[in-house]
């Protein structure tokens, strides 16, 4: 890739930005992650087509899960119920299909929902110090259920290459922590993973400010949670302000259709004339795990 090369964006009508994007392809060939969006029929027009036509197109590898096949679209059809007390059978089926059809494809595999902002590029550099052969498991961690806490399926999560590995032979001794169905989708995952020996890591910068996010960045930077969200946090994941959103944050969650086009253009177009931005080394080198 040329350095300082033109890069297009995704509609004619913005414009176009010119700048050195040799470290972010970089990452792309060496960090690989397959991208699966939690979606449903009735969300394809109202929120899935807004991730499809925005960040997931720098995913390595992305597949939409429905509960039935959409050729147009595309979507995966899981054969499950539709409804929200029914993300765990999408959520374990959907983990299932990478793993039978798209293992050798990537080293991560994350989830998101349709209404979550994922920066591809700061994933990727986060990612860049970790290890897939390890069973690893990344998110942010809330506190409630889990002995290990676990990770909010809003904000997005995801799996190491080991961690699919034992989640897809994990065979008929682990029906009871990693349900077929029931229960909260990202409660039973984290149950499974712990069942499956895999460890849920911290996800914080090296100035402990957040990456993954479970609601949008208005609201974190505002502060502004519920006192029902303050319970179940972890006590450091309980911060906001701008003092605590890492530079390079990677997950938002709650962010609608229109919204995921703004964050595109100030992420990416809006810059202030005569500042450049050189790469920061962010990275917590040998983090310990999340007791």
């Amino acid at each position: 890739m040329q350095a300082n090369r033109v890069i297009k964006t995704t509609t004619p009508s913005m414009l176009l930005l010119q700048g050195d994007d040799t470290i972010a392809q970089s990452l792309y060939t060496k960090v690989k992650v397959a991208c699966w969006i939690l979606t449903s029929p009735s969300n394809l027009d109202r929120k899935a087509i807004y991730v499809k036509n925005t960040w997931s197109r720098k995913c390595t590898l992305v597949l939409f899960m429905s509960s039935v096949r959409n050729d147009s679209f595309p979507t995966v059809g899981l054969n499950t119920t539709e409804g929200r007390g029914h993300l765990t059978a999408k959520t374990m089926k959907a983990f299932q299909y990478l793993y039978d059809n798209h293992f050798n494809d990537a080293d991560w595999f994350m989830k998101a929902d349709d209404d979550t902002y994922v920066i591809m590029e700061n994933l990727r550099y986060f990612l860049s110090d970790e290890d897939p052969s390890q069973p690893l498991y990344f998110g942010q961690k809330l506190k409630p259920y889990i002995k290990m806490g676990y990770a909010s399926g809003g904000a997005g999560y995801l799996l190491s290459k080991e961690s699919l590995r034992r989640f897809g032979l994990r065979g008929d001794n682990y029906t009871r922590t990693c349900k077929a169905d029931t229960g909260h989708e990202d409660v039973e995952m984290a149950r499974c993973m712990e069942s499956l020996g895999v460890k849920l890591k911290p996800t914080f910068d090296n100035m402990n400010r957040h990456r993954f996010h479970f609601t949008s960045p208005e609201v974190y930077l505002k502060a502004t949670f519920s006192d029902q969200w303050k319970t179940v946090f972890d006590p450091e994941q309980g911060r906001g302000g701008i003092e605590n959103i890492s530079n390079y944050a990677i997950t938002f969650h709650y962010v609608s259709g229109s919204k995921m086009h703004d964050l595109e253009f100030y992420i990416y177009h809006l810059r202030p004339y005569g500042i450049l931005n050189l790469p920061l080394n962010l990275n917590v080198k040998n983090s310990s795990e999340i007791n």
